[in-house]
């Protein structure tokens, strides 16, 4: 895959964001890998980014955020949280997808043993109220059309409790 052609051009505004897993390999199927991004996500919310939606399904993840420098907090967001997936698979002895992720690898990244995830997070830049409405609800119908829940407020690691009036696992701001 090349090097993506999509940037985040206009600083603290909403974007919605997809990242990906090398080759799409299914890492979120436990509790454990998908607290990383529970907690890199919290963290970066203490620094200032805005979180609007989410969800993490077992192989990639869709988020609404905002922040003073988006391109550079995704890339933190990506480093970080790739950093301590890789050396949660390997406490786990996850060899299989560890010797995947070294395949797959991109041959420009010479520097590391894993590549975890796919480059770019193509983002779109949020315009209107109505893109927002259409991408929150894309994010929470997302674990409903794949089939694993009947309602989206169903799916733990999503924000549709939290527009549903229940608590998630992460605050997330509804003030468009």
């Amino acid at each position: 895959m090349g090097r993506s052609r999509y940037t985040f051009r206009q600083q603290d505004a909403p974007y919605f964001v997809t990242c990906t897993v090398l080759n799409w390999l299914p890492v979120f199927t436990r509790p454990e890998p998908v607290g990383v991004i529970i907690d890199s996500l919290n963290f970066l919310k203490k620094d200032g980014m805005k979180v609007y939606a989410y969800v993490i399904l077992e192989n990639h993840m869709h988020l609404i955020a905002q922040s003073g420098d988006m391109g550079r907090d995704i890339g933190r967001f990506k480093a970080h949280t790739a950093k301590q997936l890789i050396a949660l698979l390997k406490d786990f002895k996850a060899k299989t997808i560890l010797d995947q992720l070294r395949f797959y690898k991109e041959a420009h990244k010479q520097d590391r043993t894993y590549q975890f995830w796919q480059e770019g997070a193509h983002p779109e830049l949020i315009h209107t109220l109505d893109m927002m409405r259409e991408k929150v609800e894309y994010i929470h119908q997302n674990p409903v059309k794949r089939g694993y829940v009947d309602k989206p407020e169903d799916w733990r690691y999503s924000s549709a409790r939290d527009y549903m009036g229940r608590q998630g696992m992460i605050e997330i701001c509804k003030q468009w």
